[in-house]
């Protein structure tokens, strides 16, 4: 099929007033195509009203299941919970039990933010070479194989965010309930499932567990429409609903995972799955023109680059030069000088001693702000600062506000979509490769000519950096903006864009949404921005020596803004399926 037909086919699924584009060949929504078969330019600039809650997800049937448990009593924990087990059986590529993520929690009881930090550790056993070639090169398979598999955090995560912050009317049984019935029972495939398993088959296929997964008998994909049903999947989430996160990191999930790493080499044991951890954490807090800024500390670089980057940007009047090529430019070069600080200093604070009070220091970026020259472009070869490994961008984030003014900004991830590709056998779990993520080649003497963070070296049970940015903005201490995306490091720089958008041009939350980005991550030295971009402004920043290139939509923000008693919320036009609902 033509790939402008493909496209005109896929360009957008309606969702409570947002639009979805394919991920796969991203133009420049958001658009409509009507009845005629006609493509216009729509405003969709008009976000969904609640007054009892909202929800805001990546996928219209974890979106429900979220507002379902609303409905029904429970609290935006409750309800948050429900969503990421309900998002590991229907969103696969991201949603996950087998990976782990962050979450930035307010509880109105004790009006305080809290965060939860259920991201993967590296196992005992693992090391640097595994991942690379004799010459210090990195071995490309070494991504997808059972090596990059860190010990997951997704299950023992939730399960703490329920047991501490749950309303206690719903019982962990009623909050996985959803989740057991979509995997016993189905559910409806849609485009995007479908298009991604049918593009990536030859490689899932490659593991017999992920085959019987995901694939018909005969190993051909499934269509738009056909239901999905995985008995593996539902087994492990009933173990889960009856003994409770030791199921997976003790129990009958726990042996399954162990005898397939000792079949195939891979290095988590019991042990290692035993001794897992959440950590509770204070979030990293910043200001910016009066709100506040909660996100999640280390070992996600997102929250101190995020609060670094608004506090360079408040010595600008952004505000009055509007969405200008000016505003453009001075964007670009503080994300340069953050993403630099990131690359450098973050890692797991447990193993290496993050200036996180140094780096969001107002009088430091005040300095930093001198740097910027209004009239040109600083080449990043002048920035100081150390390269993170790449991160990709099948990552998943979903918010979630009640009528009592509890929020929940979680964002998880599998690392690559569908992580490994390898299913546990028996147990329907897809498993991550997030140690790819570590920086493995810091510290080789043969590898040489690049620039590695040492901070993020690999060592055993250590968490990898992360760009992952689940956000809580308040407004005199309530929760404000809900805000978070996948997209690998561009996840930095679409909740840093949203929140200016709203603050400093005071746009709606769909507008926000909408608007066109920009991605500057320091190395490489490019500056990228989305299909639709103004022209002008773009040829005002190469004229400034922006190297500038137009590349595909970044991220898929599922946001929400409180203001007095509404709600509002919109889903991220540039992946499909989404689905933000208000309850009233």
């Amino acid at each position: 099929m033509p790939i402008k037909i493909l496209f005109s086919i896929c360009l957008l699924l309606h969702v409570s007033h947002a639009f979805a584009v394919n991920p796969v060949e991203p133009k420049s929504g958001p658009y409509n195509m009507g009845s005629d078969g006609i493509v216009r330019y729509e405003d969709v600039h008009h976000p969904v009203v609640g007054t009892k809650g909202m929800v805001s997800s990546q996928n219209a049937i974890a979106t429900q299941v979220g507002a379902d448990i609303l409905s029904a009593g429970g609290n935006a924990v409750d309800s948050a919970v429900a969503m990421g087990f309900a998002l590991a059986v229907t969103l696969p590529r991201a949603g996950n039990l087998g990976g782990g993520g962050f979450m930035v929690l307010h509880s109105a009881k004790t009006n305080k933010t809290i965060t939860i930090d259920y991201r993967e550790i590296a196992p005992s056993g693992v090391l640097a070479a595994h991942f690379l070639n004799e010459d210090g090169t990195k071995n490309k398979d070494s991504k997808i194989s059972w090596h990059a598999m860190g010990v997951p955090g997704t299950v023992a995560g939730l399960h703490k965010a329920w047991k501490d912050y749950g309303s206690g009317k719903l019982s962990w049984q009623q909050v996985l309930q959803p989740a057991v019935d979509l995997a016993s029972n189905g559910f409806s495939v849609n485009y995007d499932l479908a298009q991604l398993t049918a593009v990536k088959s030859e490689w899932l296929l490659q593991n017999k567990a992920t085959a019987k997964a995901y694939f018909k008998q005969d190993g051909s994909s499934y269509q738009p429409g056909e239901i999905l049903v995985q008995p593996d999947l539902a087994w492990s989430l009933q173990q889960i609903s009856q003994h409770g996160k030791d199921a997976f990191y003790k129990g009958e999930i726990a042996k399954k995972i162990v005898t397939d790493m000792q079949l195939h080499g891979g290095h988590i044991d019991y042990d290692d799955l035993s001794h897992y951890q959440v950590k509770l954490k204070e979030p990293v807090m910043g200001s910016y023109r009066g709100y506040q800024i909660a996100s999640m500390p280390p070992p996600s670089s997102g929250g101190v680059a995020i609060i670094e980057a608004l506090n360079i940007l408040e010595n600008f009047p952004i505000s009055e030069w509007g969405m200008s090529a000016k505003t453009f430019h001075v964007l670009a070069e503080t994300m340069k000088l953050s993403f630099a600080d990131r690359g450098l200093h973050m890692a797991d604070p447990d193993f290496h001693d993050v200036p996180v009070q140094w780096l969001i220091d107002k009088a430091r970026a005040q300095k930093l702000a001198t740097k910027i020259d209004l009239n040109k472009a600083t080449p990043s070869t002048q920035i100081k600062g150390g390269k993170l490994p790449s991160e990709s961008p099948s990552t998943t984030h979903f918010s979630v506000i009640d009528s009592q003014g509890n929020a929940v900004s979680n964002t998880y991830t599998l690392a690559s979509s569908f992580g490994t590709g390898k299913v546990i056998k028996g147990t329907g779990i897809l498993m991550n490769n997030q140690l790819h993520t570590f920086s493995v080649r810091a510290g080789i003497p043969e590898a040489v000519g690049f620039i590695a963070s040492k901070a993020n070296r690999l060592e055993t049970f250590k968490r990898p950096v992360s760009s992952q940015s689940p956000t809580i903005v308040l407004k005199d201490g309530k929760p404000f903006l809900l805000v978070g995306s996948p997209g690998g490091s561009r996840i930095i720089n679409a909740v840093l864009q949203m929140i200016s958008n709203v603050i400093d041009h005071d746009m709606n939350i769909a507008e926000a949404t909408n608007e066109r980005r920009i991605h500057h991550q320091w190395l490489p030295d490019i500056l990228e921005v989305e299909p639709g971009f103004n022209r002008d402004s773009k040829q005002l920043l190469i004229n400034k020596g922006h190297n500038v290139k137009e590349t595909r939509t970044m991220g898929s923000t599922q946001s929400i803004m409180a203001k007095g008693k509404y709600f509002f919320g919109a889903s991220d036009p540039r992946r499909p399926n989404a689905k933000t609902l208000g309850l009233n």
